[in-house]
Formats: C-alpha cells, sequence, structure tokens
C-alpha cells in the first residue's frame, strides 16, 4: 500500500547523525526513512531544507484552567508549534485549581484537550498534605510531580519541606514516576530577600544577589540525596549554572538517577542582560554571569545537560511592571528554545544537529517514556520540523503567537528559520499560517 505523504530530499537529522533521506507516512505514523522510498499521492519536496523530530518541550506553564489571561493552550500551543514543538508537558501551578489532585487534573485535561492543537502531557504537584492523592494522579496519567524547594510564588502550591519532598519521592517510586524539583534554597533565598528588604536595597542587582548560586548547588545535592535513598527518579528543572550541572553529575555518580535540564534563557543570556531588559528578563534562578553562562554551554557541548525546555512562564504585561522585585518571575519564550539552540549553539558554539535532537525530543521521550515519540524512525509518530538553515531573521513582536509580545528576545537576530511543523502526520503550522484540523492527544507514560 502506498504511503499518504513522502517527504524528499531533507536532511532528516536523527539522535546519531543527519543525513540526505526521504520519509514516508501513512495516516500518523512514519513507514519509511531513506533513499529512494516509494512514491505517494502527497508528496513535499524538502530539499534544502533540515528535519529534525518534533520538539518535546517538557517544562511550561500554559496556565489552563483558570489563568488563561496569562496564557492558555489556544495562544500556547500554536507558538510552541511555530517554534517546531509537536508535544508539551504543562506544570502543575499558575493554573487555578493547581493540580495537586485527580479533580484538578480532569480540569486541566478538559481544558487542554479542548485548545491544544499540539500533544500534551500534565505533570502533578507534590506539596505538604497531598500525598494520598498521587496515587490518583499516576492513575490519571501524569508524567511525573514537581515540587518547589523554595517558595513558588502562589500561595496555592506551597514549597515542599524536607519530610514532603523524602515521602513524596517514596510515594513516586512505588508509582514508577518522576519528580522534578525546582531546586533553589528557601533558607538562603528567603533570608537574603528579607535582609535587603530591610535594608531598602531593591534593585535589579539585588535581587540577583539574593538567589545565588551555592543555593542551586545545595539544593540539588540535597535533593539528590533523598533521591537515592529513596530510590526514586529525579529530574532538576531549569539549572542555571555550570555550577548546578556539576552538582548534579556528582549525584549521578552517587547513585542518584536523576536527569539535567536547563533553559533557553541561560544558554542565550547573562545577568548583564537584566540589568538591561529589566522585568521582561526576571527568573528564578535568576540569569547568571559571563562565566556561569560559559560554563553551562561546556555542558550542554559535552553531553552533560540531558534536556532544554523553555519554562515558558508567561503572565500579563501589568505583572511585568515597573518595580522589579514586584514583578512576576518568569521568561516567556516557548517559540525560542530551537532558535536559541540553532544560532547560539549550532553555528556560534559547533553543537552538533544531532545532539541538539537529543535536548530537544529524543531525551525527553525517553526520560517520560513516550516510546512513539522524539525520534524520525519506522514505526514512529510522524512528529516533524523543517527548519531552513540558511534563512536569518531578526525576531519582531508580529513573529510571536503567544498571548502578550513580551519577550526578552525581541530584537535579536538568529540563523535558522522554522518553516513546517507537522504533529502525527498533519501539518500544524507552514509558513506562518497554522493549520491543524484536529486537536493534540493526551500523552500519559508507558510505565514499566
Amino acid at each position: 500500500m502506498p504511503a499518504d505523504l513522502v517527504i524528499r530530499g531533507a536532511t532528516v537529522v536523527t539522535e546519531t547523525g543527519a543525513d540526505l533521506a526521504d520519509i514516508a507516512i501513512e495516516g500518523e505514523t512514519i513507514t519509511a526513512v531513506g533513499k529512494d522510498v516509494a512514491g505517494a499521492e502527497t508528496e513535499i519536496n524538502a530539499e534544502g531544507l533540515t528535519i529534525f523530530p518534533g520538539m518535546i518541550d517538557v517544562h511550561l506553564h500554559f496556565n489552563e484552567p483558570g489563568r488563561a489571561d496569562w496564557e492558555g493552550a489556544t495562544t500556547g500551543s500554536r507558538a510552541l508549534a511555530a517554534g517546531g514543538g509537536t508535544a508539551f508537558f504543562d506544570m502543575p501551578l499558575n493554573s487555578t485549581p493547581c493540580t495537586v489532585n485527580k479533580i484538578a487534573f480532569e480540569r486541566k485535561h478538559a481544558a487542554l484537550a479542548q485548545s491544544s492543537i499540539t500533544d500534551f502531557g500534565i505533570w502533578g504537584g507534590i506539596i505538604p498534605g497531598n500525598l494520598r492523592d498521587l496515587a490518583d494522579l499516576a492513575d490519571a496519567g501524569v508524567v511525573g510531580f514537581k515540587a518547589f524547594m523554595c517558595d513558588s510564588g502562589l500561595p496555592e502550591f506551597p514549597r515542599a519541606d524536607d519530610l514532603t519532598l523524602y515521602e513524596g519521592m517514596q510515594e513516586a517510586k512505588k508509582l514508577d514516576l518522576v519528580v522534578a524539583v525546582h531546586a533553589e534554597n528557601e533558607e538562603i533565598v528567603k533570608g537574603l530577600g528579607k535582609r535587603l528588604t530591610a535594608d531598602n536595597k531593591q534593585s535589579i542587582r539585588d535581587f540577583l544577589d539574593s538567589r545565588p548560586v551555592i543555593a542551586e548547588v545545595e539544593a540539588i545535592h540535597r535533593a539528590a540525596a533523598l533521591a537515592r535513598e529513596t530510590g526514586a527518579r529525579l529530574h532538576i528543572v531549569h539549572i542555571s549554572s555550570g555550577k548546578g550541572v556539576v552538582a548534579a553529575l556528582q549525584a549521578r555518580t552517587l547513585g542518584a538517577q536523576i536527569t539535567i535540564e536547563t533553559c533557553p534563557h541561560y544558554l542565550f543570556f547573562t545577568e548583564e542582560d537584566v540589568e538591561r531588559l529589566a522585568a521582561i528578563a526576571k527568573c528564578a534562578p535568576p540569569l547568571r554571569t559571563e562565566q556561569d553562562h560559559t560554563e553551562l554551554w561546556d555542558r550542554v557541548r559535552d553531553g552533560s545537560v540531558d534536556i532544554v525546555a523553555s519554562d515558558h512562564s508567561p503572565a500579563p504585561p501589568d505583572m511585568k511592571g515597573e518595580i522589579f522585585w514586584k514583578a512576576w518571575g518568569g521568561i516567556a519564550g516557548v517559540q525560542s528554545t530551537l532558535p536559541v539552540l540553532l544560532d547560539s549553539g549550532h553555528f556560534e558554539r559547533g553543537v552538533s544537529l544531532s545532539r541538539i535532537a537529543q535536548l530537544t525530543a529524543t531525551e525527553p521521550a525517553r526520560r517520560f517514556r513516550l516510546p512513539r515519540k522524539g525520534s524520525i524512525a519506522p514505526g514512529n509518530d510522524a512528529d516533524l520540523t523543517f527548519i531552513d538553515l540558511n534563512a536569518s531573521y531578526r525576531l519582531k513582536p508580529e513573529d510571536l503567537y503567544q498571548r502578550y509580545k513580551l519577550s526578552p528576545y525581541m530584537g535579536s537576530g538568529f540563523r535558522g528559520s522554522i518553516q513546517r511543523t507537522i504533529r502525527r502526520g498533519e501539518t500544524i503550522f507552514h509558513s506562518g499560517a497554522f493549520q491543524a484540523k484536529t486537536k493534540g492527544q493526551f500523552l500519559r507514560p508507558t510505565l514499566a
């Protein structure tokens, strides 16, 4: 039987290399990858383009239900698709209610299923008092459990003290699910913040000083110790520094089952950019020094970092107001992950295309047990991103499809332009237009 669609003449990127090949697709599935694939009724000439596996963004905040006025999946999933993404995992906080029990999960699932054009997974949360809810969340299909080791910024999602995190990891081990942690030491960041506020020191530089790298490093070591003791699989989100990566690697040598995530903003900006851009570049952990930035890139290039995810955390413009310390601490960058990795990684630092595929697709699918996702191979979902590596552009407000045109990347130049995104065989984005006729599907991990 002939394929429904054949894509011809592209450079196809896998986790092991990049070669000229054709791709045959039947329905939602890749059926062949190679030279001189048999013809089909519909063919796409992709000569001169490079095709990556569809990006899986394992860490973002689309805030549905309850705060879709910050960013909902209607706008957010389209922005993701325009950035080459075919799937995302929505974090449990910023939505109302937070996803800390099965009822909240069902509300989020219904909201995302109605609005998302990309496939999606859902994180559950670990907070004090919800230990008994974790099994129900696992049964509902969460990809894992997220916990904050410091104040999350939302009173309805309190930080997990050490006992809560320890017992949460014990339960996650039984349920065979990953625990993701925001790793910053609460006593350090809270204590420094209070002291600086009391001394009326609330400049941008004071904020950066209130969240030092040691707060990240210590929390990583502590979370890893709990993971080793419980046997839980641990995922450290948004590591901001090379020292943080080294701390996670040390924990791995001691037996922790740990994966390491960083974000494009830590790879593109430094603390000097925060002083230039102000609240639009405020995040936690904060952007770091040039040396930290360089060391982090070194860890990306040498294979130490496992995943790069956007941590897209938008807010309405009035929450990014003039008073820096009171501004919302999150960066909106769901469209910028691949552009940063291509421009600053591949072109500027020689990071291979296959390494970028590993960071954005292959490893996310492996770590979170999505066996049909993450690589361009027969039998897998036809999730593909077409990129013109010879095209350059400068980011303008009209290029952004997220709810608010707020981005620290605005005005930056990038090499490599995303031309088309295919999700399970269907083109959902092409040359600035959205073409999805179907909605995204819910993704649940395949448990051992």
